[in-house]
């Protein structure tokens, strides 16, 4: 039977390349994110090797999660994998001068977003008995750094709650999987600078960051694994990156 996947934030970055290397499996897709014009493009793009439905809605707003995904054909309800990729970072700063609009936008996302979906999708799971679950979480998750407290925080958040739900849902044959990336080279920077595309690029100058392809194959990898081997946590850095804020540029 082929897969059915679901893949939060799927328009942009990691989910994208996700939904590239999961198509060229053929797996079923149902893209997911804000950004109705993107999702037909996407869709579209990818016709040719797998069946697509997309689904529009943000992750922080819960009502808009339930309503979704509770929208789905009959055909499309069983969810096979969940790709927890949806997630953002806004500013940079000390705690003390921290935009709260900024914060609630992290905590909101990377959090209970995250929540948001996962309540959504494994009930099914859980009754069928079988079912994966990969979290997108980041190095930053792993390693505190000055001015990225919040960020970081929401990150770690992710690390918890990727052992929680192995710890609630393995006994029910779902898999739990927990991706955390160090830098990545996607819009991500652009995103956290606020548009500030010179301050953007610095972060991957001197250096060969990973791609977001490089976090979808690490995906595949892991979605693809025997039915009795978990790929429980993996940390995937560039050649040149030792720790979250220790990258030696030439």
């Amino acid at each position: 039977m082929t897969p059915t996947a679901l893949i939060t934030g799927a328009t942009s970055g990691i989910g994208l390349a996700i939904a590239m290397a999961f198509s060229n499996l053929n797996y079923r897709l149902i893209l997911c994110g804000r950004r109705q014009e993107r999702l037909d493009e996407l869709k579209q793009s990818l016709s040719e090797t797998s069946d697509c439905y997309t689904l529009n809605f943000d992750v922080r707003d819960r009502a808009a999660v339930e309503a979704a995904i509770s929208s789905l054909p009959d055909d499309w309800k069983t969810i096979d994998i969940l790709i927890n990729n949806a997630g953002n970072a806004h500013g940079m700063g000390p705690i003390h001068e921290g935009n709260v609009d900024d914060w609630d936008a992290m905590i909101d996302g990377n959090v209970k977003g995250l929540l948001y979906v996962t309540k959504a999708v494994s009930p099914g799971m859980v009754e069928r008995g079988r079912g994966h679950i990969v979290n997108i979480s980041s190095i930053a998750g792993k390693q505190t750094y000055a001015n990225g407290g919040v960020y970081c925080a929401s990150k770690a958040a992710v690390e918890a709650l990727s052992e929680g739900m192995r710890l609630d849902l393995t006994q029910y044959g779902i898999k739990i999987t927990n991706i955390a990336p160090g830098a990545v080279e996607t819009e991500f920077s652009l995103v956290r600078f606020k548009g500030d595309e010179a301050r953007a690029s610095k972060v991957y100058e001197g250096f060969k960051p990973l791609t977001a392809s490089d976090i979808a194959d690490t995906v595949v990898y892991a979605v693809t694994a025997p039915p009795h081997v978990t790929i429980a946590d993996l940390t995937i850095l560039a050649s040149a990156q030792a720790a979250a804020t220790t990258i030696y540029r030439k």
